[in-house]
């Protein structure tokens, strides 16, 4: 079971990266690098997508009815075989789960560039809010960060590039870079759909098992984890989908 599960989330997910990163052993599904455990309490709107009952990505709750993650966690991927656990740091936490009823992923999704990288999911059941589960705040449409700012991204993705992934959420800041800097890493394959972070000297950022997950910014949502080369590999930073460029479509779906 676990060999046929890899496969399936490997094609999905490794469809979703860039073509000129293919050679690379990344996946687009990245994990948390040089960061520490957080409690769920930190970021209460944290969850873990779920395939079969097992992680695959991470998302954000911008609703009682929503959750936000990557477009590239959606593609292909049977519907009614994925659910949402909330309201725990604990990876194999057995209760706090819930279906999902419809997935809204962005019609202008480009699986080989990594572009319009968001899927929003309606839950089956609206989010009951406590210290535990809270919905995270969205930026407006013109919103934008300055260089050097700090922003704290968290999931259960891998610890290092070829490491383990963990069981207990973990988080690390890491700054937001500029875009003309992200293009001297990536080139063109860079849009406005996406925004870079990550440490001047590597050794922070997300890795497997990260996609979809939340970067924030003074309890905003700024980006959705979508892709990288390698993890926290210096010079290469992590590359999120930028909110604030794809907040008309959250609003034409959610209504919020």
């Amino acid at each position: 079971m676990k060999s046929v599960l890899f496969a399936v989330f490997f094609v999905a997910s490794a469809s979703a990266v860039p073509t000129f990163i293919r050679t690379e052993t990344l996946s687009p599904d990245e994990k948390i690098v040089g960061g520490n455990e957080i409690d769920i309490k930190e970021v209460p709107w944290q969850v873990s997508l779920q395939y079969i009952g097992v992680h695959m990505c991470g998302g954000s709750i911008i609703s009682t009815d929503y959750v936000v993650t990557a477009a590239h966690c959606t593609y292909g991927i049977n519907r009614n075989l994925m659910t949402i656990r909330f309201a725990t740091s604990y990876l194999e936490y057995k209760c706090n789960v819930v279906e999902i009823t419809s997935i809204h992923q962005h019609p202008d999704f480009d699986p080989q560039l990594g572009d319009y990288d968001i899927s929003l999911l309606h839950v089956a059941s609206p989010f009951r809010l406590s210290k535990h589960v809270a919905i995270i705040g969205l930026p407006s449409s013109t919103t934008s960060w300055p260089p050097g700012t700090s922003a704290l991204v968290s999931g259960w993705g891998k610890i290092t590039e070829n490491g383990w992934s963990p069981l207990y959420l973990r988080s690390v800041t890491v700054q937001i870079i500029s875009e003309s800097s992200c293009k001297e890493a990536y080139g063109q394959s860079i849009t406005s759909r996406m925004l870079c972070a990550g440490a001047d000297d590597g050794g922070k950022g997300p890795c497997q098992g990260d996609s979809g997950g939340p970067l924030v910014i003074d309890n905003v949502l700024a980006g959705i984890v979508s892709w990288a080369k390698g993890c926290g590999r210096e010079g290469y930073p992590g590359v999120y989908s930028n909110v604030p460029a794809l907040r008309d479509y959250i609003k034409k779906i959610t209504g919020i």
